[in-house]
């Protein structure tokens, strides 16, 4: 390990969407290359079938995310796929081994200071995206048309040498009814934790990173690499923390 690299005792990331145009490929394999773990969580979505059955955007870095991914698993790190809802294709392989990768539907995880831990995707809290084939590709078309002004505005304001700010982020964050439907979901998620017998929940799904402690349930959403650039990381102690990756905009 070199000086410059943060050494994790587990990281989870999800919701990296390779084969989409929104994909922060080159900013996750910065973070990859500055970080050691002993393991690492995929919580799903990392490659997004849904975007390619419409057009295919897969340029070398995507190729490159995912030789990391075997680099690190060959090196070591216990690396573990939960896949999500947006390559649910692979669900169908869960229980098996692929390139020492893991792969699992949900996972027990007990944290350094005995927290149990339940681990999935998230969208098992979404009944419109689990139910609704209409409302998914509704849901997904508005997504797919936010994220291209969002892409937008990133580019006129880099242009102009102003800092990143991300039009999405602002919207789930300031927009009365965005918020109900986060807090719904997190209050969901510490709801299922609680109703299995654990003391928390880690996932992702929502593309909006969080810690809290929901009525002594602690809800983790290690964000994304969308729009955040986000993951969750446990520490030797048992902590868990978000850490976001900084990087330059083009």
């Amino acid at each position: 390990m070199t000086k410059s690299q943060n050494y994790y005792k587990t990281v989870f990331i999800s919701d990296v969407h390779l084969g989409s145009k929104h994909c922060k490929a080159e900013a996750l394999l910065s973070f990859l290359k500055n970080m050691r773990c002993e393991q690492l969580f995929l919580v799903g979505d990392i490659v997004d079938v849904w975007a390619m059955q419409k057009r295919v955007h897969w340029p070398q870095a995507h190729n490159n995310v995912l030789r990391k991914f075997l680099s690190l698993a060959r090196k070591g790190t216990r690396v573990t796929y939960i896949p999500g809802n947006h390559d649910a294709n692979f669900r169908e392989f869960c229980g098996s081994e692929f390139g020492l990768i893991d792969i699992q539907r949900r996972i027990d995880f007990e944290t350094e200071a005995g927290q149990r831990m339940l681990v999935i995707h998230g969208d098992e809290l979404d009944f419109a995206v689990r139910y609704s084939r209409l409302n998914r590709w509704v849901g997904d078309l508005a997504y797919d048309s936010l994220m291209a002004l969002n892409e937008w505005i990133i580019g006129i304001r880099a242009r102009f040498g102003l800092p990143y700010w991300s039009l999405a982020k602002w919207i789930k964050s300031s927009v009365s009814q965005a918020e109900m439907v986060i807090k719904r979901y997190e209050e969901a998620g510490a709801d299922l934790a609680r109703r299995q017998g654990y003391d928390g929940i880690i996932c992702g799904h929502l593309h909006f990173p969080s810690v809290l402690n929901i009525d002594g349930i602690v809800y983790c959403n290690d964000g994304d690499w969308v729009e955040n650039c986000t993951a969750l990381v446990q520490d030797f102690d048992g902590n868990l923390s978000l850490v976001a990756h900084r990087f330059e905009h083009d």
